[in-house]
């Protein structure tokens, strides 16, 4: 996957959307130098090539009334069970990630709670009953700062 082609210009649009998703397609083109339709291309070029998965807006869970994140380490009874519980864990609508990892735990999963108790029955009804050995859960005091990734400032791999 290392090797998909950008150029100048995809890497130009990418920086752009990235700063606001919401930009206006002509804006990015003006800034570009470009047309609109050139950008459209280009945008649905990035989408196929999957390095772009969608846009959406995002929600402040604290706001909504979650208060308490947390991240817990996942270890299974059964590691063959490993596909049974990660489509499980798609269920519980308060688990938001969930991470292959390696180290001391078979996964590692970002969750979101109303509060320490809603968390704990979280833990207890329904994440206990998937067949785990033993979990360790770290709570987020506060998410310093979250940001997208750069664009990676190398040689054009298109020719």
């Amino acid at each position: 996957m290392a090797n998909q082609k950008l150029d100048g210009l995809d890497k130009q649009i990418l920086k752009l959307i990235a700063a606001d998703a919401r930009i206006p397609f002509l804006e990015v083109a003006r800034a570009c130098d470009v047309s609109g339709a050139a950008i459209h291309q280009r945008i649905q070029k990035l989408t196929n090539m999957g390095i772009l998965k969608g846009s959406q807006f995002i929600m402040d869970p604290e706001k909504l009334g979650y208060e308490t994140c947390a991240f817990i380490g996942l270890n299974l009874k059964n590691p063959e069970d490993f596909d049974r519980v990660v489509e499980e864990l798609k269920h519980i609508p308060e688990v938001t990630e969930c991470h292959y990892t390696t180290g001391n735990f078979d996964m590692f999963i970002k969750i979101y709670a109303q509060n320490n108790h809603h968390l704990l029955t979280i833990i207890h009804d329904k994440l206990q009953p998937l067949g785990l050995s033993s979990s360790q859960t770290l709570i987020s005091f506060y998410s310093a700062f979250e940001h997208q990734l750069p664009i990676m400032e190398m040689v054009d791999t298109e020719e």
